[in-house]
């Protein structure tokens, strides 16, 4: 496997052998195996390793585990921890959503603050075929039967035409051990299956299973470079492009086409718009109405589409200062800021508890800045507040009445949001600041 490895890499990701690469090592045999094979050939490469905490001691044990290996290779290991729990129901999201959130946002950091060029998974031919009958049952169209892309922005994925018994072969054959996560075995999620019910009976069913698959996805493939070539073409024909990020779409001349809706899906799904049913009925409904994405709105006015973005936030650079403790502040909101020497805390959205010892005099309160990042209470990762913004579903009156508490330019607090993970009581803290607002 080694040498088609090699040889895979040299016709078909050559730029991993001129840059740092980040590999997401879970410690499953698919992410050893590629950090075997990277060292094997020489590549530059660290480890980056996501404790979940969802498996207790078997957490911890693979975290041991992953940095051991770092050891005996050499190789210079990353380790984040995170409580995906509570993230998880702080977002209202499922376990394995909230993990992937979490670790592709530190994924994403790390590879910025460490000056990795692109960051490596194992996903191998199975997760493809996996990902493929997933998508296939719940409907989706040609993109979702494309499987697991070889390249999405800035990660790679170098294991794609292998299969798992490629991968435990090569595991078997040089004496590489791993850890097992348990919950592979476990049937209650959808892919997990797919991979232990459905996969096998269809290899077992045809013998070139693998290779028909992958046949079945270059044709694919080469559909949809047809598509986007038809749709480059009719862009020009239909679509007017005005300063600003202004378009404007002819709607006589997209009725002509064989595929109205197949084309505007294409033209607006990258501007946020899903309402597609909306969209559709307004071809030939009445000017004037209006659809919203997250970013642009559309106008319906008479024989044309008008895409225009939504007015950007200004930047608000009014800052109000706090110079000391136990001061109580009025306006723009109502906030107080004093000593707290009782054992009970008791936190909720006007009011959070911090380490005194951590701020720095004066405080200031201040609007949302573009480019403005803080630790989420509860992650070990930056995030953007715009990007805490989106997932909180903050609207844009919430955006634009929201604060920020800050200390030394570091936020504190988004005012009646969330609090800054770096400031939190620890059992060390001695020095309590309470400071509450009036909602």
């Amino acid at each position: 496997m080694f040498n088609q490895f090699k040889l895979h890499i040299e016709n078909n990701f050559r730029e991993l052998l001129e840059e740092p690469l980040l590999l997401a090592v879970s410690g499953g045999i698919d992410s050893i195996v590629l950090v075997h094979l990277c060292h094997k050939l020489g590549l530059d490469i660290t480890i980056a390793h996501c404790n979940f905490h969802l498996r207790g001691e078997d957490s911890n044990g693979d975290q041991r585990f992953v940095e051991e290996l770092g050891t005996r290779l050499g190789v210079p290991v990353f380790v984040a921890e995170f409580d995906t729990e509570l993230y998880a129901t702080e977002h209202k999201v499922s376990i394995q959503i909230a993990a992937r959130e979490l670790r592709y946002d530190w994924f994403r950091e790390l590879a910025t603050q460490q000056k990795k060029t692109y960051l490596l998974t194992a996903h191998h031919l199975d997760d493809s075929m996996e990902t493929f009958l997933i998508n296939l049952s719940r409907g989706t169209g040609i993109e979702g039967l494309l499987g697991i892309p070889a390249r999405n922005g800035y990660i790679r994925r170098p294991l794609l035409p292998f299969t798992r018994e490629d991968i435990a072969h090569y595991a078997e054959e040089n004496q590489i051990t791993w850890r097992e996560d348990i919950t592979n075995s476990q049937t209650k999620y959808l892919r997990n299956k797919i991979r232990r019910n459905i996969l096998p009976l269809l290899k077992e069913t045809n013998e070139h299973f693998c290779q028909s698959f992958l046949q079945t996805i270059e044709y694919l493939q080469q559909s949809v470079d047809l598509s986007e070539d038809a749709s480059k073409y009719y862009y020009s024909q239909v679509v007017t492009e005005h300063g600003g990020e202004e378009i404007s779409i002819n709607l006589e001349k997209l009725k002509s086409l064989s595929s109205p809706k197949a084309y505007l899906y294409k033209w607006l799904s990258p501007l946020g718009f899903t309402a597609w049913s909306d969209i559709e009925d307004l071809i030939n409904g009445a000017s004037g109405k209006m659809i919203y994405s997250s970013t642009h709105v559309l106008l319906k006015n008479r024989g044309e589409f008008i895409i225009k973005p939504l007015p950007q936030e200004k930047e608000n650079k009014e800052q109000i200062y706090l110079l000391e403790n136990k001061q109580t502040l009025t306006q723009p909101l109502t906030i107080s800021i004093t000593p707290y020497e009782e054992k009970q805390l008791t936190s909720d959205a006007s009011t959070i508890y911090v380490d005194g010892d951590l701020l720095t005099f004066p405080l200031t309160i201040r609007k949302y800045r573009s480019g403005d990042r803080f630790i989420p209470f509860g992650m070990k990762g930056t995030k953007k507040v715009s990007k805490f913004f989106k997932d909180e579903k903050f609207s844009l009156f919430d955006k634009e009445n929201t604060w920020l508490l800050c200390s030394d330019n570091k936020i504190v607090w988004v005012i009646g949001s969330r609090m800054d993970e770096r400031f939190k009581i620890k059992d060390t803290t001695t020095n309590i600041i309470k400071i509450q607002i009036n909602l």
